[in-house]
């Protein structure tokens, strides 16, 4: 490990020298043979002042962290920390010369994220964690972590990143999390962080992972409800075999993870069916209009979170048009050219595919369809090349004004949807 020179001048005080410690998800992905992307550093023995006459930039609001002057990365004073109130946001922080690297370390969340390695490349472990990085356990450090209810949304998404290396939660760290929602502390926690946490967890590689702790914690059903009263909903065996909507929902944010790395293509397949969650239980198995109605929970949902534009807007159109997508091959022209304005493809190409990438992860989450061609999207795909070649200039130089000029681009538009579902349906190929 490679120590700054700034840290070749150390302060005595009280017998007490500056020392610095790499910690947390560095050391942890290096001995799990990860790539490490970012150094964290904890600092014993040290104070603000000494920190900024060797050149660090103070940047901590609640406690000391300071930017080095030349690799920007952080460094932390050593701190304790007590509960004072309700939340995250309840925490007494204290970070002193006094503070020891073992003090730090117990109010870390997890064992493997509770690693340290010294200047000379020794791994201190107060914690047990390199024995649960080798059983491959995820697991509270001390009963503190039940003072943060944003762990419960950590924890999930260190699952969500590390399942596929075969981790798992704690039995005793899940009863903990159980406690922590029984108790209320979810109820605490702001839109922010629940989003921050939730969209990291769209881009780890098994983000259905996830949502699975939630649930099983109890915190799925206060978060995200609409989420949640999806399992156990069923739907019509022929067509999902799987039957249970929230299983289903689950496998397709499956598939969205293999078909694009894009966390709103995976937000949208997670939830493109919220509206079966709400089907009147008379007419079950069947789901008759839960397109429209997912597409007001979508937006339910995403104002709650306050969730992006680009992510709410590609989850709407989802919920509200892919089952249009399915049927392509069925429905009338004049469908199909309302789907393409209706998404705004014409203008939004690449928000159009992938939505089209959504509607195929939600074709292929059902056992046995993992593999099938989806025909519909490469349909829909042509469809948009095809119908954008029509040219509002031409139009425009025959002499159309106004709301003509609408029309007449419709009624182009719409002759060349005809012309290519005439062939398709004919098996005459694309000419040109």
């Amino acid at each position: 490990m490679l120590i700054s020179v700034l840290f070749t001048k150390r302060y005595d005080r009280d017998k007490k020298i500056m020392k610095i410690f790499l910690v947390g998800g560095a050391v942890r992905d290096r001995l799990l043979g990860l790539d490490v992307k970012d150094n964290d550093w904890v600092v014993t023995g040290a104070t603000p002042e000494m920190m900024i006459d060797l050149g660090f930039k103070a940047v901590g609001k609640d406690f000391p962290v300071f930017l080095h002057p030349t690799t920007s990365e952080e460094y932390a004073l050593a701190r304790t920390e007590r509960k004072s109130g309700k939340g995250y946001h309840g925490f007494h922080f204290y970070a002193a010369e006094d503070v020891t690297l073992e003090q730090d370390i117990q109010r870390r969340d997890l064992t493997i994220n509770a690693l340290a390695e010294d200047e000379n490349g020794n791994i201190i472990d107060t914690v047990n964690g390199e024995a649960d990085l080798k059983n491959r356990l995820l697991r509270h450090v001390s009963p503190a972590f039940a003072e943060d209810p944003v762990r419960i949304l950590r924890i999930a998404r260190f699952l969500a990143r590390f399942s596929s290396l075969g981790f798992r939660i704690a039995a005793d760290t899940m009863q903990l999390m159980k406690d922590m929602v029984e108790a209320g502390e979810v109820n605490e926690l702001v839109a922010e962080r629940v989003w921050q946490e939730t969209s990291r967890a769209l881009t780890e590689p098994n983000p259905e992972q996830f949502i699975k702790a939630l649930r099983e914690c109890g915190a799925l059903k206060i978060l995200f409800p609409e989420i949640d009263r999806l399992f156990g909903v069923p739907q019509p065996e022929q067509h999902h075999p799987e039957i249970d909507t929230g299983i289903h929902t689950l496998l397709v944010l499956q598939q969205a993870c293999l078909l694009s790395p894009e966390p709103e293509v995976r937000f949208a397949a997670l939830t493109h069916d919220l509206g079966k969650g709400t089907t009147d239980p008379e007419i079950l198995p069947h789901h008759y209009g839960h397109e429209d109605r997912g597409y007001y929970l979508v937006k339910k949902l995403c104002t709650r979170y306050k969730v992006p534009k680009t992510y709410t807007q590609l989850a709407e159109i989802t919920s509200k048009y892919h089952t249009h997508i399915h049927r392509a091959l069925e429905v009338k022209p004049k469908t199909l050219l309302k789907v393409l304005e209706a998404c705004d493809a014409f203008r939004r190409p690449e928000r159009f595919d992938n939505f089209l990438l959504a509607c195929t992860a939600d074709s292929r989450g059902r056992p046995t369809y993992e593999k099938y061609p989806y025909e519909q999207a490469d349909f829909f795909r042509m469809l948009l090349k095809e119908v954008s070649k029509v040219d509002v200039k031409d139009i425009v130089d025959a002499g159309f004004t106004g709301l003509q000029i609408r029309e007449q681009l419709y009624q182009k538009r719409l002759k060349v949807v005809k012309l290519i579902r005439k062939n398709h349906d004919n098996n005459v190929p694309l000419q040109g």
